[in-house]
């Protein structure tokens, strides 16, 4: 795989360890990303991570990476050391066992967006997308699967990163597209898009997973599969509901369809 375009520079500025926020458990297998906002507006990188650093035996709240217009600030190791957990999404939600198998503290690197006040939007929005695509590349997980909004596995107690980019004038879904495009223009790449299916071929599934009469969660289930299983598909279709940006299905012989996501 070619190089990766360093544009910018991570700092490391790390919470002690052990603590409440980094007891320095490694990550087996980072699987996946979690796009984050500070829920602080105006408050810096810099000021997120000394305020980490001198409460880091009152809560276990954490995250990776601080970013604004002006720094990227590793507080637990992410990109320059061997990756730790960090708790930045409770255990008790389901959402992220759905769709990646496994809990985001236990294999997501999460990243906080820093936004309002002095910061200048479009440069802390530029290293956001950046490191968001720099993980990707580092880990070798696919841009236009493998990042996942805050609120969208916890949504009846968060909002970001969604509250933070639309004070910075921006969505999440154009997040999402912004980062495959900075994966592929920092490896010379202009062009390239998420991998291309087979048009048929199978599938082990990854996660317990509803195979439905149509390609969109609100349809009919005609049977629940589970991790390991195998479904064989005739057919990928790019047009389904989308699901964390992943519009993508597969339909079996019968005209029955799982989503994409939850396969592997």
């Amino acid at each position: 795989m070619p190089d990766f375009k360093e544009t910018y520079t991570v700092t490391r500025n790390y919470i002690p360890v052990p603590s409440k926020r980094r007891p320095g458990l490694f990550i087996q297998k980072v699987r996946f990303i979690v796009a984050h906002d500070t829920g602080n507006p105006a408050s810096t990188a810099s000021q997120n991570v000394r305020y980490y650093i001198n409460s880091r035996n009152e809560k276990s709240a954490s995250a990776h990476l601080f970013v604004d217009d002006k720094e990227i600030i590793e507080c637990v190791p992410a990109l320059n050391a061997p990756p730790e957990k960090a708790w930045h999404v409770l255990y008790s939600v389901p959402k992220d066992n759905e769709l990646y198998g496994v809990n985001a503290n236990d294999a997501a690197i999460g990243v906080e967006y820093c936004y309002g006040g002095n910061i200048d939007a479009d440069k802390a929005y530029n290293k956001y997308v950046w490191v968001l695509a720099k993980l990707c590349y580092e880990f070798q997980l696919d841009p236009s699967k493998d990042i996942v909004g805050h609120f969208f596995l916890d949504p009846k107690r968060k909002t970001d990163p969604v509250t933070g980019l639309a004070h910075s004038r921006r969505t999440y879904d154009q997040l999402l597209v912004d980062v495959v495009q900075e994966y592929c223009k920092c490896l010379g790449k202009e062009g390239l898009s998420a991998p291309r299916l087979a048009s048929t071929g199978r599938v082990v599934v990854a996660v317990k997973l509803n195979v439905r009469k149509e390609p969109d969660t609100r349809s009919e289930i005609v049977q629940v599969l589970s991790p390991g299983m195998i479904f064989d598909y005739i057919k990928v279709i790019n047009n389904g509901q989308s699901i964390n940006n992943n519009s993508t299905w597969y339909e079996d012989a019968n005209g029955n369809y799982v989503w994409s996501g939850g396969v592997k």
